[in-house]
């Protein structure tokens, strides 16, 4: 058996603590980021650097890798990086970043829900438990921040769960169709096949262009973006993809067990506030999560 299918070691947890660090500092950088750009814009712009970024790497390898996962790779850049990245911007237009962050923990219960219906995953039954939990947790934050008046919910938590539901979709390709492929080399080409899609839809559906020179906020709104692209998306992903790799869907994924700790943190210190109704649901949240994972 390969290095890449060994079971988790300490490398493993130590890249899932820095990878932690990094995804938890990625939504106080699109909070910042979305004080000059559009959520669009933040979106493709934060994916186009990205893709750039690895450029290099993408390059050497891309006409070796088999025509036939091309398509995977492609639908692994699509849903796992550049929707993700705009449905995030969008939902951190009305909501606190504290909150995206928590709602992201529900990655896990995606990866296992996806695992059973598409792939054939076993499951038990504190597993199921767990992933109601889970969906009542969110339930309860996005109601409770509204005091659980209904009309003042706040439905742009929606758009942090079908980012989820997507990572889940992306994790499971990852490991039942690219195994043979290098962690960096699945970033880097996924990045390139849908950059298209990402310079296009900055170009011509945005104001980018009118930004550049007449916009005083531009430079630290590119130094924001920058940041969270090479740092927050592009080598992330790589340390992500490894850990999928060489643990399992699960064991990278529940990195998202500490981004809450780490984005509530960076909310606290910008000025955010939560309500004792928001503080109780993260809790039931992380315990669904926790279930969801239990062997």
């Amino acid at each position: 058996m390969s290095n890449e299918q060994s079971s988790p070691g300490l490398i493993s947890w130590l890249l899932l603590i820095v990878l932690a660090l990094v995804w938890g500092s990625s939504f106080i950088l699109i909070k910042k980021s979305l004080l000059t750009f559009t959520a669009g814009e933040v979106g493709t712009l934060r994916m186009f650097i990205a893709f750039l970024g690895l450029l290099p790497f993408s390059l050497p390898v891309i006409r070796k890798i088999e025509r036939k996962k091309l398509p995977v790779l492609f639908v692994v850049g699509l849903v796992g990086s550049l929707l993700p990245a705009i449905l995030f911007a969008i939902a951190q237009t009305r909501l606190e970043s504290a909150i995206t962050g928590v709602i992201n923990a529900m990655t896990p219960v995606f990866v296992l829900l996806i695992g059973l219906v598409f792939f054939h995953h076993r499951i038990k039954t504190i597993n199921i438990l767990g992933i109601a939990i889970g969906f009542v947790g969110c339930t309860f934050i996005m109601l409770g921040g509204a005091y659980f008046d209904l009309s003042g919910v706040n439905l742009y938590a929606l758009f942090v769960i079908a980012a989820t539901v997507m990572y889940g979709t992306s994790v499971n390709l990852i490991k039942h169709y690219l195994t043979d492929i290098r962690s960096l080399h699945i970033t880097a080409v996924s990045f390139t096949l849908v950059s298209p899609i990402s310079l296009g839809y900055l170009l011509t559906a945005t104001d980018f262009l009118d930004k550049v020179g007449a916009n005083p906020e531009f430079l630290s709104g590119i130094a924001y973006v920058t940041t969270l692209a090479l740092i927050g998306t592009a080598m992330a992903l790589v340390i992500f993809n490894k850990l999928v790799k060489t643990a399992s869907p699960i064991f990278a994924s529940s990195v998202t067990y500490v981004i809450p700790i780490v984005a509530i943190g960076w909310g606290l210190f910008d000025g955010e506030e939560l309500n004792i109704y928001q503080i109780i649901g993260i809790g039931i949240v992380l315990v669904g999560v926790y279930l969801a994972n239990k062997k």
